[in-house]
């Protein structure tokens, strides 16, 4: 089951969110997300009247997907970039495929024209469910973060809905 997002999701959110702030590098956060944190950030999305979706499987959030502003000037308004998450134990199960298979008609329904997505690299997974969803690779930025020891390069993809 896929749905909107509530604050009563968020330690579970955090609780995904934080798997991969501490043990991955697709997330540039070093320290883990409090619940509370967590909540005040789907309350931003959800104010841009943009959608933060979870899907559930055996009756627990087992991910997540949203979009948020692209960049704060006026003429980005209709842009948004978009991002998901998986429960480490979810995933190859397509949820993430169903999250953003709701996510960017959700986008279009909000009059959004641009999606895109950053991916720090290398993360093939990542990268094939991008492009799955017509996403194109657009820009490749070299060391431009640093986490564990080591440079990360990352990668943007783009769409127009």
């Amino acid at each position: 089951m896929i749905r909107e997002a509530n604050a009563a999701d968020a330690a579970r959110l955090a609780e995904i969110y934080n798997h991969y702030v501490l043990h991955s590098i697709v997330t540039f956060e070093e320290e883990p997300v409090p619940a509370s944190e967590m909540a005040a950030r789907l309350d931003e999305i959800r104010a841009a009247s943009l959608p933060w979706l979870v899907v559930e499987d055996k009756g627990q959030v087992a991910g997540y997907a949203y979009a948020s502003k692209w960049k704060g000037r006026c003429a980005y308004r209709f842009s948004a970039e978009v991002t998901v998450y998986l429960d480490p134990a979810c995933g190859g199960r397509g949820l993430g495929s169903a999250l953003y298979g709701k996510l960017f008609p959700a986008l279009s329904e909000r009059g959004m024209h641009a999606a895109m997505g950053g991916i720090a690299l290398p993360n093939p997974a990542s990268v094939a469910l991008h492009e799955k969803f017509g996403m194109v690779k657009v820009a490749h930025f070299k060391e431009v973060g640093f986490k564990f020891g080591g440079w990360i390069d990352v990668g943007y993809w783009q769409r127009t809905l």
